[in-house]
């Protein structure tokens, strides 16, 4: 049980309207993160090899959303009680909204950082209100959450930005993706990150390619760049049956390096 901060597998993928896939995620980051082909430090220098993150494995899930979505809440809120932030690896999104039911009882007021190319706030998709492209619009019905801030949009419908300014949510569009030098965020906060957010170049295997997305580079320096204590992650939506390379796992692996050294921070 050593550790200063808990990692956990959700490997679901019902909610997926594209392409299923990212439920076989968790293992193939995991084994990105050692790898010999680099090293086990981040950019602060600090070594995650050294005792420093608390494995809890992938979890068991129900091959219904309803039951699998009560597992992953009660499993995320037992980890929260041992008292260490957790990073969550999916997964599609819709993981993020019983992820985040648990995080709101013990985190009242929670602001999320979530980076994506979808602002993921359809109301319902394909007759399904649980999608991958929903759990935004359930997070903020219930009131579970303070504030939402979106970066990197770049697929928004009229439908979806309704729903955004229903919700009072604060929309950082791809295309103004310089106003990121003035955002302020506040504590305390949960990131979600949502692979294709980043251009396909750089990340492939995501289920749904959307051209035009942020570096790697540029979003590791978002990252470094946040002040606030970060209670929570998730990395969602990476889809090895899209990653022949293996090149989007490795990123996944960085991505996890540098949201550690944040938490830990």
């Amino acid at each position: 049980m050593a550790g200063t901060l808990s990692l956990v597998g959700i490997p679901f993928d019902l909610n997926s309207s594209f392409l299923r896939g990212p439920a076989n995620a968790p293992p193939l980051i995991r084994e990105a993160l050692p790898c010999d082909a680099g090293n086990s430090f981040n950019e602060s220098g600090r070594d995650l090899s050294a005792g420093i993150i608390h494995d809890a494995g992938d979890l068991q899930l129900a091959e219904t959303a309803g039951e699998a979505f009560q597992a992953i809440e009660k499993n995320i809120d037992d980890l929260l009680g041992k008292g260490r932030p957790v990073i969550s690896l999916g997964g599609d999104h819709s993981i993020t909204y019983p992820i985040i039911r648990a995080f709101s009882r013990k985190f009242p007021g929670l602001t999320v950082l979530h980076f994506d190319a979808h602002p993921d706030l359809y109301d319902e998709l394909q007759g399904n209100r649980l999608s991958h492209a929903c759990p935004f619009a359930r997070i903020m019905e219930e009131t579970l959450i303070g504030r939402l801030v979106q970066v990197g949009i770049r697929t928004m419908n009229r439908h979806q930005r309704e729903q955004a300014r229903r919700f009072g949510v604060e929309v950082i569009e791809m295309k103004n993706l310089s106003a990121m030098a003035d955002l302020r965020l506040s504590a305390p906060l949960y990131l979600s990150f949502d692979m294709d957010a980043l251009d396909p170049a750089f990340a492939p295997g995501v289920s749904h390619w959307e051209p035009g997305g942020m570096s790697v580079r540029e979003a590791i320096s978002f990252i470094q760049g946040i002040r606030v204590p970060l209670v929570g992650a998730d990395i969602v939506e990476f889809n090895p049956e899209r990653d022949s390379s293996g090149r989007t796992a490795t990123v996944c692996a960085k991505l996890l390096k540098e949201i550690a050294e944040l938490m830990l921070r």
